[in-house]
């Protein structure tokens, strides 16, 4: 190593091991057997290896980070494909790579491990996308850093950073009522995620405390249980608003209203979710609610890289908020004569 200052990682390629278990070592967290304790500070020192001692434990350099993503979330042009490549930017911003795994659907049902950690690749894991419970539990106890990133369980031993679902449809539906609409409905299958789950939340309360009636069949569907997007099935009778739980399902929508020769918004009122970009110049500007993708990727980030370091607390969840922004497929609404 002469001429070259000995890492972190450098030590654990040595002894076969990740740079966080050297950084435990190193700075006397628990987490090992004595004997591999031993062994890390002896090759440290062999190597000119310097820990500052009484400080704070370092975040490791050139840490790699899995990103693991179940198959039903991830195409080229989706959410979660910005997200990740966002996050790959973040991390190489800091000195550390980036990992990406698919979850395919029959690893995910036979809970099977994703090859990132059976083969012991990376030092932590983000989970990008909610899989099933069984799997994102079975993926907490993996042994690493874990950080579930657009979803939580208060029972898993993980991190969690999700935006604001709830809120952010609460906004966005007393909008639509501080604006004259009376029958609103809401487009999202609420038991396949929890992201969706939320948004619902927020529609419910917002009518709830307007003194609304939610009717069952202004309640649409916008997908299968485990993700897979299907068109609305619109009922005869329509509202004169629709709050969908994401920007896609807005668009997919607006497609089918137009289709049965209705104008959005002169006829009926839509708005989306997420402020994802995507869809032509043509398409009705969508009004919708904007996450701060970016704020929750640095904090999903920062807080992997501090257990990566060894931080010890309490596992929790970490909201991130965002902020209503409107266009032009929402207008006031008048009840005619």
């Amino acid at each position: 190593m002469a001429g070259k200052r000995p890492t972190m990682r450098d030590i654990a390629r040595e002894l076969g091991t990740s740079a966080v278990t050297v950084s435990k070592a190193l700075a006397g967290k628990p987490g090992m057997s004595d004997d591999l304790r031993r062994a890390i500070q002896k090759k440290a020192s062999a190597m000119g290896y310097e820990y500052p001692h009484g400080s704070r434990p370092a975040i490791a350099e050139h840490l790699e980070i899995g990103i693991l993503i179940p198959d039903q979330y991830f195409s080229p042009d989706s959410f979660y494909a910005e997200m990740y490549k966002r996050l790959v930017k973040r991390l190489a911003d800091l000195g550390h790579f980036g990992l990406l795994e698919i979850l395919d659907p029959d690893s995910e049902k036979g809970l099977l491990l994703p090859n990132l950690l059976t083969a012991k690749h990376v030092d932590g894991l983000i989970l990008l996308g909610e899989p099933a419970k069984a799997y994102y539990r079975k993926i907490a106890q993996a042994g690493i850093p874990v950080v579930f990133l657009d979803f939580y369980d208060e029972q898993a031993n993980a991190d969690a950073v999700a935006g604001d679902n709830s809120y952010g449809t609460y906004r966005l539906t007393s909008h639509l009522i501080r604006r004259g609409h009376r029958r609103i409905g809401f487009v999202g299958n609420s038991k396949a995620s929890g992201s969706i789950m939320d948004r619902f939340l927020g529609f419910t309360r917002a009518m709830l405390m307007n003194d609304l009636e939610i009717r069952p069949e202004w309640i649409l569907s916008d997908r299968e249980q485990r993700g897979q997007l299907v068109k609305p099935d619109l009922p005869e009778e329509l509202p004169t608003a629709f709050v969908c739980n994401c920007d896609i399902t807005a668009r997919m929508l607006i497609s089918q209203l137009q289709d049965r020769g209705l104008r959005v918004p002169e006829d009926i009122s839509v708005t989306g979710f997420d402020d994802f970009p995507q869809g032509s110049e043509n398409d009705v500007p969508l009004s919708t609610f904007r996450m701060d993708t970016d704020g929750m990727i640095e904090l999903a980030v920062k807080t992997l890289l501090e257990r990566c370091a060894g931080e010890q607390r309490p596992f929790g969840r970490l909201v991130v908020g965002g902020q209503p922004v409107y266009r032009d497929s929402e207008i006031p609404y008048e009840e005619k004569e």
